[in-house]
């Protein structure tokens, strides 16, 4: 059922620095308030609830069990969203999880399970499905207007130092996903893939800091994925972050290099704008059109499951250097 209450109670399990981008998001949201948020370093939970001028709760519990609050935000790392999503949908709250949504399929598949037996929205934070040009994209191709589709490609080249990388499992993980989500909103699911990963720059930390996909749709045509943290683009016209999709009859084209502010970033050495505005439109999804109108989400949990899918596809087909079918 739609909240019919005046003002949306949020609260954060976590505040890390997505947290800035999620509090700006909410503080922009229409009848919705940030209640209060919690966070395993206490120190840090202090700082930001001064910052978002919110409660800082105790303990996760006393916060998923607050009668304010209406929805959670589990912005915490992978490995602990199963556990606090399942917290916050077991005492009656809707919830947005941040991506990567779970460590496995099993893992987001629990979660949609309790979710539905709940009748509550879990969206997940795929946050790129909500800017403009990509609605007006996928509803190009849907439309025919591009012809048929030959190629797609999702590409991320942003430098990150060895110690901002080390917060994150590697792109595979933390920015194909990203990149899975993308594709499946625009052209579909492919039908299989091949990946290679590499680490170029980083002296102690393991994981990969480049990794690129390539993958065939259902139709035929061919999508390719690079995700990096070795190096910027400074050519003309950078891969920053670029989406294209390439039809018979047209194509379109989505670039953060659109909208760039000569200011540092949360990890960034600039600000790429649509970085937050996509966050803001996602929230505003989530706690405008769907928990205050009752609108179905862009994305779902089935829609994490698939991506997680093809990024477990991924890492089969580096580890046995091979073509995984999905």
């Amino acid at each position: 059922m739609p909240l019919t209450k005046d003002t949306i109670g949020v609260g954060f399990i976590g505040a890390g620095d997505i947290s800035i981008l999620h509090a700006a998001a909410v503080k922009k949201c229409p009848g919705a308030k940030l209640v209060g948020l919690w966070n395993r370093n206490q120190d840090r939970a202090q700082e930001r609830a001064a910052q978002f001028g919110c409660k800082n709760y105790a303990s996760p519990e006393l916060l998923v069990n607050d009668p304010e609050i209406d929805a959670v935000f589990v912005l915490t790392n992978l490995e602990t969203h199963l556990e606090y999503t399942a917290a916050a949908l077991g005492a009656g709250k809707h919830v947005l999880v941040e991506k990567p949504v779970g460590v496995s399929v099993a893992e987001i598949e629990r979660m949609k399970a309790l979710a539905d037996a709940k009748g509550l929205v879990c969206l997940p934070g795929h946050n790129y499905v909500y800017e403009a040009s990509m609605v007006r994209t996928r509803e190009l191709v849907e439309g025919g207007d591009l012809g048929r589709i030959v190629s797609a490609y999702v590409m991320y080249n942003i430098h990150h130092p060895e110690e901002v990388a080390k917060r994150y499992p590697g792109v595979v993980r933390q920015i194909l996903t990203h990149h899975s989500y993308i594709l499946l909103y625009l052209v579909g699911k492919p039908v299989e893939l091949c990946a290679m990963k590499a680490t170029l720059h980083y002296k102690e930390y393991p994981e990969e800091d480049i990794a690129m996909v390539q993958m065939r749709l259902a139709n035929g045509a061919l999508a390719h994925f690079c995700a990096s943290f070795a190096a910027d683009d400074h050519a003309a016209d950078p891969w920053t972050v670029m989406v294209k999709v390439i039809g018979t009859a047209g194509s379109t084209r989505y670039s953060y290099r659109d909208h760039v502010e000569i200011k540092p970033g949360l990890v960034h050495s600039q600000t790429y704008t649509a970085y937050q505005g996509s966050i803001t439109n996602e929230v505003r999804h989530f706690l405008v059109d769907c928990l205050r109108m009752g609108a179905k989400p862009l994305s779902t949990l089935d829609d994490a499951i698939t991506a997680q899918k093809m990024i477990e596809a991924a890492e089969k087909s580096i580890a046995e250097k091979s073509v995984v079918r999905l």
